[in-house]
């Protein structure tokens, strides 16, 4: 008999693959910024899928220039509002923040997440002199969305790039304190990285975690289970054996999102019925090209595409039709 032999599945990229600590995804790295400053960044919340005829607007694509029938999802984004301003300084152990500038004047529901300072001091715009990078504190407004019981806003640090350290502390002057929208962060057609925590599916076996082949039916017992825990030394079962666990609910990436629509009624958008499990979008949202992590009502990152080509030419895309029937299987 030929010995059998099969390669190793599943991603070890990932390690451990534990729950997220928050829904709140966390940004790591921003592109490089253009010659105008910009938050490089926003949150929105996921409302759910459909389809739209498009035409093509993929050059290098067998249909390019055609009528196509693609799937997108629609995200629903009330405006944010900045907090604070932070100025961070680049050092041997990396960026370290020399300093902070709250508004004036915010939202009562931010008390549920961080104590609110009640007299705050005097801006002291000094701080960013010395800054190499400077950031801006945004949170979200759920009481906007009623297709998610949140009452807490969501915090997080997004990345002002773009121009000169000038040009940036001069736009940061402009917008702490005040409300941002989708329209002012990002424009029809620009590439957008999509972060959020994915669905998660509890604790889970071998198989259905990371697909191993089933054993043999002629083999002891069960079939659903590895052949091997590993060699007899080191005297332990390393991590790259596969094991039961925790699968779902990780924070991911999806790299390269096209932006299709930008819109601000989204009643237009809503279908017969509402979204399945969320209901009626009531502000202003954003249509992207595919699918992207997460579940309905969960919280989406997104930021400008870190490993996007630059070079391709590419216009407001053409929709033809977007679908708004019932999702209710009715």
């Amino acid at each position: 008999m030929a010995n059998i032999h099969k390669p190793k599945r599943g991603s070890h990229g990932y390690w451990p693959r534990k729950r997220a600590k928050t829904e709140t995804p966390h940004i790591k790295s921003w592109a490089e910024g253009d010659d105008k400053p910009k938050i490089q960044g926003f949150f929105g919340y996921k409302a759910g899928m459909t389809h739209a005829f498009i035409i093509d607007y993929r050059p290098t694509s067998t249909t390019s220039g055609r009528e196509v029938k693609m799937a997108v999802t629609v995200v629903e984004t009330p405006p944010m509002k900045v907090a604070a301003i932070r100025a961070y300084q680049k050092t041997a152990y990396g960026l370290q923040c020399v300093g902070e500038i709250w508004a004036e004047k915010l939202d009562s529901e931010l008390a549920r997440r961080i104590p609110l300072v009640k007299n705050p001091k005097e801006k002291n715009w000094d701080l960013t002199k010395d800054a190499d990078e400077i950031r801006v504190i945004l949170y979200t407004q759920p009481k906007l969305v009623t297709g998610t019981t949140k009452k807490a806003p969501e915090i997080s640090e997004v990345k002002i790039g773009g121009g000169t350290m000038e040009d940036q502390i001069k736009y940061a002057k402009e917008i702490i304190g005040k409300e941002l929208k989708i329209n002012d962060v990002v424009k029809e057609g620009d590439m957008l990285d999509t972060i959020a925590i994915t669905k998660g599916k509890g604790w889970q076996g071998t198989i259905k975690r990371h697909h191993v082949k089933l054993l043999l039916h002629k083999n002891s017992k069960h079939r659903r289970m590895i052949g091997t825990a590993g060699s007899w030394h080191p005297s332990w079962v390393q991590a790259t054996v596969p094991q039961a666990g925790q699968m779902g609910y990780h924070q991911r990436t999806e790299y390269n999102k096209r932006v299709l629509k930008i819109g601000e009624n989204g009643e237009e958008i809503t279908p017969a019925g509402g979204f399945p499990n969320y209901g009626v979008v009531r502000n202003s949202y954003i249509i992207i090209h595919g699918s992207i992590p997460g579940p309905v009502k969960r919280l989406i990152g997104m930021r400008d595409a870190v490993r996007y080509q630059r070079g391709v030419k590419f216009q407001k895309a053409e929709i033809t039709y977007i679908s708004t029937t019932s999702k209710q299987g009715a």
